[in-house]
């Protein structure tokens, strides 16, 4: 399978074709080999437009979901940008093809330890890794410029809007454990956050401290 030609077709039609057109977002969607971050027996269906277990009752989001949401944050290039839930490190390849720094965090030390092999593999060295609850961000690392939460939350845990800069944007899917809606929080200069829906989405559940509890809790 050629896996270039693949992307480039992924691209035109799942990503382009539907809408996203931010120059940015689109050459690193060309640029970071998506087929890497799923298991060999997957690679594929690695661009198709469709999510695919990583293991650990986690996904890589789909093509479109990933492109829409980096788009969604605005990014014009060497932000500093927190991602909750690294996942198969797909999202945060993506996010450093942009911005400057991106720190990134993930509960399962596991989906940690692969994401930052193959991130590595790619040459994505302004990547940071640190295993933790997602749901206190990276406090350490504040203010960021823009967070992305690539899990369903019960509600916008404060600290994440404590976490932004002063026009910093939050993208995070707000609703139940099996939908949810894709929204955007912009903090003002003055502090004030104003928000706005962008569509409806199902993610895998934010567990942890200020999001959901973990079964068997």
């Amino acid at each position: 399978m050629d896996f270039a030609i693949a992307r480039r077709r992924m691209v035109e039609k799942h990503i382009k074709g539907r809408g996203v057109n931010d120059p940015l977002v689109l050459q690193a969607m060309l640029e970071v080999p998506r087929h890497l971050f799923v298991e060999e027996a997957l690679q594929s269906q690695a661009y198709g437009d469709y999510p695919l277990p990583i293991g650990n009752k986690q996904t890589i989001s789909q093509p479109y979901m990933v492109a829409y949401m980096t788009e969604a944050l605005q990014l014009k290039g060497g932000e500093n940008v927190l991602e909750i839930g690294t996942g198969s490190g797909y999202q945060a390849a993506v996010l450093a093809r942009i911005a400057g720094k991106v720190f990134t965090v993930e509960r399962i030390p596991e989906l940690a330890r692969r994401a930052r092999r193959i991130l590595d593999r790619i040459g994505a060295i302004n990547v940071n890794i640190k295993v933790t609850d997602g749901t206190i961000g990276w406090e350490e690392q504040a203010p960021f410029d823009a967070i992305i939460v690539t899990a369903g939350a019960p509600a916008v845990p404060e600290k994440y809007l404590a976490q932004l800069a002063p026009g910093g944007r939050l993208v995070i899917p707000v609703g139940d454990m099996y939908s949810q809606v894709l929204k955007r929080f912009i903090k003002q200069a003055d502090g004030q956050v104003t928000e706005e829906s962008l569509l409806g989405c199902r993610f895998v559940p934010l567990v942890g401290r200020n999001g959901w509890r973990e079964e068997g809790d």
